[in-house]
Order: C-alpha cells, then sequence, then structure tokens
C-alpha cells in the first residue's frame, strides 16, 4: 500500500487521525502549530487522499492496525493520540482493546464519531426503504435515489468505500467507553449535527478519566473553525 503522510517536527510522536473524507492536509494549521513542541505523524488514513483504498471493506479495527502499523514503520512506539470524527472512533477503538501494541500517553477526541444516535420512526422508515431499493435491479433510478437518501459521504464515496463506510458506521463504542483508562480531552462544537455535543456528554460521563470542553458555535468542524481557541486549550492537556 501507498501511503501518504506527513511527518514534522522533533518531540515526543502526536499521531493525528482524521475524519471521514478529510485528508491530514486539511488540518495542516493545527499540525504545523503542534509541531513546534512535537514529532507530529498524520497518515492520510485508506482510501482518503492519497493512500490507497483497502482491498476488503474494512472495519474500524482494521483502520487501528494500520495506524499501529503505520507508528512502527516510522519507529514509534509511543505517543499521544488526536482524533476527529472517524479518528475518533478510531481512538474509542484503540484504547478500548485489551492489547495496545503502541503506548499511548494521552488521546484528545475531537467530534468524535462512533455512539449511535436515537432515531426516530421516520429515519427508519427511510433506511428501510433504501435497503430494499438497493436489492432491485432498478439501474440509473436505484443510483439516484441513493444519492439522494443516502449521507453525501456515502453518495460521494467509490463501491469499496461505500461498503467500508457500511460498516463502520453500524459500529457502537458506548458499552466499551469505561475501558479507557488514559486521561482523554474532548472537543466538541455546541451546534454540530453529524455527532451532537451529546456524543461528547456521554464519552465525559463513561470514561473514568475525561474532561469535555465545548466550542460555542462550533460545527462538525469547530476544531478548524476555531482554530486558536482548540490550540490553547490543546497546549494545557499535552503540556499539562
Amino acid at each position: 500500500m501507498n501511503v501518504n503522510y506527513i511527518d514534522i517536527g522533533e518531540g515526543s510522536a502526536v499521531l493525528f487521525l482524521h475524519g471521514w473524507g478529510a485528508p491530514a492536509g486539511l488540518y495542516m494549521p493545527v499540525l504545523k502549530h503542534l509541531s513546534k513542541s512535537f514529532r507530529v505523524l498524520a497518515p492520510d488514513l485508506p482510501g482518503f487522499g492519497g493512500t490507497n483504498e483497502p482491498d476488503t471493506p474494512w472495519g474500524t479495527g482494521e483502520y487501528v492496525k494500520f495506524a499501529q502499523d503505520f507508528l512502527a514503520e516510522r519507529g514509534v512506539t509511543e505517543c499521544t493520540l488526536i482524533g476527529h470524527s472517524h479518528g475518533g472512533r478510531m481512538i474509542f477503538n484503540w484504547l478500548s482493546a485489551e492489547i495496545q501494541p503502541v503506548a499511548v500517553n494521552k488521546a484528545v477526541i475531537c467530534a468524535g464519531a462512533g455512539l449511535k444516535p436515537r432515531r426516530g420512526l421516520k429515519y427508519y422508515l427511510k433506511v428501510y426503504t433504501y435497503k430494499a431499493l438497493k436489492r432491485l435491479p432498478l439501474g440509473k433510478l436505484k443510483e439516484k435515489y441513493i444519492k439522494k437518501a443516502g449521507s453525501a459521504d456515502y453518495a460521494a464515496a467509490s463501491p469499496m468505500m461505500r461498503r467500508v463506510l457500511t460498516r463502520v458506521v453500524n459500529e457502537d463504542y458506548t458499552g466499551v467507553l469505561s475501558r479507557i483508562k488514559q486521561p482523554v480531552l474532548l472537543v466538541w462544537g455546541d451546534m454540530d449535527t453529524a455527532t451532537p455535543i451529546a456524543h461528547g456528554q456521554t464519552c465525559e460521563r463513561l470514561m473514568p478519566d475525561a474532561g469535555l470542553v465545548t466550542l460555542k458555535g462550533g460545527t462538525h468542524y469547530a476544531i478548524l473553525e476555531q482554530t486558536p481557541l482548540f490550540l490553547r486549550v490543546l497546549e494545557v492537556f499535552l503540556n499539562g
């Protein structure tokens, strides 16, 4: 697999895990700032940016294994994790596992995906209609409905990455959050509609050593909308 990645700065290692469809370079203002004090590693995850798609429909566990192998390849045995959205889902998976081949000191989860939202009847009617139509040989009509009814991420994805997305979005880490013992900083925008602030509050309640910082008026990309504030909070957590 050809992997596109960023490796800048010197010092203790920080691994940055980007969100779905948002390659590592999108977060460069954050990465450059961190590189003043840390060695920052940020790969494009498989299927995004300049890195190949996986050959099979991966789940989050395979993405975590990839990240751990990437660190081993770069000679890193201990790090701090920072993840946004899908990257946050990876951290849930990583830190709740019994065996962790890479020592993690601290973690920062920003608008982390991986907790199932509460759904109403309208949502389930839409889902079951969608699943039924997928099985029918309707050609262009079916594809048109998929693009309209599915998420923007699903509509934009390749066939393989649609299968990957279907796997990862159906994972729910609520039941294993209590296993995460590392100190965790949670950062959420209170206007996030993709991973609502309630998910951050759930994480804070269930994790033994977690604290939630709310970015007022922030959306799912609050850490890029309010970067100076996010970086000040991050510095206190990482250096304190």
